[in-house]
């Protein structure tokens, strides 16, 4: 095992390393999907006639523990609730299209990863449905469930559109 002198400095190897730009487009995708979920519910809710009621909704359950939601009574749109939610929802889109931009970079370095990234992303989609429903069972009640599974197909699909445009040569092998 050779031995590393005190004077010579340690070496980084390049292939691990993950340039500026793979984090660059993770945070654009995440922007990009973020806003389509938030533009989507918006028209949901304002079709409806109940416009940020959706964000109020989440803000309640994640920033008061779901104090408000009990029974059938009215939620009425709070600013205070809507901009928490909304910043929360962002910087987790953002984190989440980080990791989508980190994995597309791996599977351009390595083709037969590509597939169980998709995979991993169809499971992750109906995971986080599944895992609403058992745990914000209040919250889901309060929203419609095919509106949501449709907001989040549309910001994935909106996600999937940034990376793809970075990622053109990407080939993805069973």
């Amino acid at each position: 095992m050779p031995v590393q002198s005190v004077s010579e400095p340690a070496r980084v190897e390049r292939d691990t390393a993950v340039p500026m730009e793979v984090y660059l487009e993770g945070i654009r995708a995440g922007l990009v999907g973020a806003s389509i979920i938030a533009l989507w519910f918006l028209i949901v809710d304002t079709v409806a006639g109940r416009p940020l009621y959706t964000p109020t909704v989440l803000g309640a359950a994640l920033f008061r523990g779901g104090a408000g939601l009990e029974g059938g009574a009215a939620v009425t749109p709070s600013l205070e609730l809507v901009a928490g939610f909304t910043w929360v929802h962002y910087l987790i889109f953002m984190l989440i299209g980080v990791g989508a931009a980190r994995l597309m970079a791996l599977a351009e370095r390595n083709p037969n990863v590509g597939f169980g990234i998709v995979l991993f992303f169809a499971v992750f989609e109906f995971g986080f449905l599944l895992v609403s429903m058992i745990f914000a069972e209040g919250v889901m009640q309060r929203l419609a469930w095919p509106a949501v599974v449709v907001g989040n197909l549309l910001a994935a699909a909106g996600m999937a559109w940034v990376l793809w445009r970075s990622h053109r040569q990407l080939a993805i092998q069973p």
